[in-house]
């Protein structure tokens, strides 16, 4: 049976410290549901209330769009080994880019990653936690290498071009803000 909560407890930080990877949903007023896998050592839980998240360069920009169309987001932590457990964070959120005043004091807390793009900051409305007696062992081989090189391949300025010919809409045409 699910549990809610008004704040993330000390052991709900710990669980979601342990997991390898994560997932964020949003979604705006109306089109496609957004929900996407993250990985890389990317997150920080701030305090109780607040996590935050530095994004990097992909394929798509959806969280970026949706958010400034409808602040609300859910992140999502499950475990694949032997402790059954899913913990989701319900809130708002909201985007920084690198042109932004808080983006350097806000990227100070986070791991600085090449191609990063936005860093979301997510304000926790309600912690639920259930079984996950349904997700199955899954065993981690390791982090992929892939976008790092694919980010170190382009360089600062081919990255700037892919945001401005592939980041600026999402796949319902709203616009990103990526650029400035």
């Amino acid at each position: 049976m699910g549990k809610q909560f008004d704040q993330l407890s000390e052991a709900h930080m710990a669980f979601i410290a342990a997991q390898p990877m994560f997932f964020t949903g949003t979604a705006a007023r109306d089109g496609k549901v957004n929900i996407s896998p993250k990985g890389m050592d990317s997150l920080r839980v701030l305090d109780a209330n607040t996590i935050a998240y530095i994004n990097v360069t992909g394929s798509g920009n959806e969280t970026a769009g949706h958010l400034l169309d409808h602040p609300r987001m859910t992140l999502m932590w499950c475990s694949f080994d032997i402790k059954p457990q899913i913990l989701r964070t319900y809130g708002t959120a909201r985007t920084l880019h690198p042109r932004n005043a808080e983006w350097d004091a806000m990227a100070a807390q986070l791991p600085a990653l090449p191609g990063a793009r936005q860093i979301y900051v997510q304000t926790i409305e309600m912690v639920q936690t259930s079984c996950g007696y349904a997700v199955p062992f899954m065993e981690q081989k390791g982090d992929r290498d892939t976008l790092l090189k694919w980010t170190a391949d382009k360089g600062d300025v081919g990255v700037a071009r892919y945001w401005e010919e592939r980041n600026q809409t999402t796949l319902d045409g709203l616009p990103t803000d990526i650029l400035p």
